[in-house]
């Protein structure tokens, strides 16, 4: 057995046979010679759960044998698990989310679900059908970005806070023409199935991670604004530190097959489904892991302003 990671005791906890290798300095590994699924076995998911704390984002290959439930017994090793999304009920089954070009397209940075009060922990990214070019997604670490700000700009960062909100869809964020493949009715009514409760939660600039103790910027394409900033001061401090997040430097790219698996920590990541497969379709399947309510530099949490997410947090079905 090879295992190449710094932590022995994490090492000692994959199957005979695995394989961990890093993809970039800062973010991302790739796991081989684990079967994903329901067996996977409780030191092999607590193996997993630390690589992904480590690493951010861990991808798998060859896991065609998954499906649906597959998917999702996977994911329910890493913690309870949360309804496929809050307010798109024509695309959610249960815990599953189906991300699908035809409805629109995830090109913007973000983070999953951030305008509710209890982002999720984790999100389990399978494909399903696949363009023959291009359909990647991208990745970045807002820890580390967090960690490269300069001593005044951490300082600001610390004291701010910001308003996530649903009014902005990331599958709708640039109106397409029809010659890249936007279906402009069913982009129209996702748009609206995804405002048709209205939510929105105060959440810190910099949150403190429940797990890892670390602090990462919790920003992305759910912001409406800074508080307490003029409409041009919160542009432009979240212009600042939203583009340290996604300095190429601080960003892993993923070039998807079938049979692929990503799972990330969505309280220390950014991520953007590049839109660069033309009019060609494009499906994955999405499963959430339960989160808790963000916690402050300064030790407060976040608060939800509108909107109540108790059923989204509280599946069990």
């Amino acid at each position: 057995m090879t295992i190449a990671h710094p932590n022995p005791a994490l090492a000692a906890s994959l199957p005979e046979g695995a394989q961990l290798r890093k993809l970039t300095s800062d973010i991302g590994a790739e796991i081989t010679g684990v079967r994903l699924g329901a067996d996977l076995g409780a030191q092999t998911a607590l193996a997993i759960r630390q690589a992904v704390l480590d690493h951010k984002v861990v991808v798998f290959r060859g896991q065609d044998h998954l499906d649906d439930a597959g998917q999702r017994a996977f994911a329910e090793q890493l913690g309870p698990l949360t309804l496929g999304h809050p307010t798109l009920r024509s695309r959610t089954e249960g815990a599953i989310l189906e991300v699908n070009s035809e409805h629109g397209r995830s090109d913007s940075w973000h983070t999953d679900v951030t305008f509710v009060d209890s982002p999720p922990a984790f999100s389990v990214l399978r494909p399903v059908a696949l363009p023959e070019y291009g359909g990647t997604t991208a990745w970045a670490n807002t820890t580390s970005a967090y960690n490269r700000l300069p001593e005044p700009l951490r300082l600001l960062a610390e004291s701010l806070r910001a308003v996530h909100t649903n009014r902005y869809d990331y599958a709708r964020t640039h109106e397409r023409d029809a010659h890249e493949g936007q279906d402009e009715e069913k982009g129209r009514a996702q748009y609206e199935e995804f405002r048709s409760v209205q939510y929105e939660t105060e959440h810190p600039v910099v949150r403190v991670h429940p797990e890892t103790g670390e602090r990462t910027l919790l920003l992305g394409q759910f912001v409406s604004h800074i508080l307490d900033l003029k409409p041009s001061e919160s542009d432009a401090v979240y212009r600042i530190l939203q583009d340290r997040i996604t300095k190429l430097e601080n960003t892993v790219r993923w070039h998807w097959s079938l049979g692929d698996v990503a799972v990330w920590d969505n309280r220390a990541t950014q991520h953007y489904g590049v839109s660069d497969y033309d009019n060609q379709f494009r499906k994955l399947h999405r499963v959430t892991v339960a989160g808790d309510v963000p916690v402050g530099a300064d030790g407060r949490p976040s608060r939800a302003l509108l909107g109540d997410s108790t059923a989204y947090q509280g599946f069990a079905g």
